[in-house]
């Protein structure tokens, strides 16, 4: 299964998508890199309003790229429709 996931990913880095994985998680953002282990995705981020701690403007962005291990992940989407 991991091959499957792990040629999908390849399939979409640089697009932006939604992983679901087995802890229940959903992980939106851009892909960035793909390994044999992993695949590396930007996180998407929305933004906007005031309030304690805020920092940025309105509109939307991308934080710190992190790892998820292809074993874990039960679902991608592409996430082309998912924004606008």
């Amino acid at each position: 299964m991991s091959q499957h996931y792990y040629d999908i990913c390849c399939r979409y880095q640089g697009k932006d998508v939604r992983i679901n994985d087995r802890n229940g998680r959903v992980h939106v953002g851009r892909i960035l890199k793909v390994t044999r282990n992993k695949v590396y995705i930007e996180p998407r981020l929305q933004r906007g309003g005031y309030g304690i701690g805020f920092y940025g403007g309105y509109g939307y962005g991308y934080g710190y790229p992190y790892g998820i291990g292809l074993g874990f992940i039960t679902g991608i989407v592409l996430g082309g429709l998912l924004f606008w």
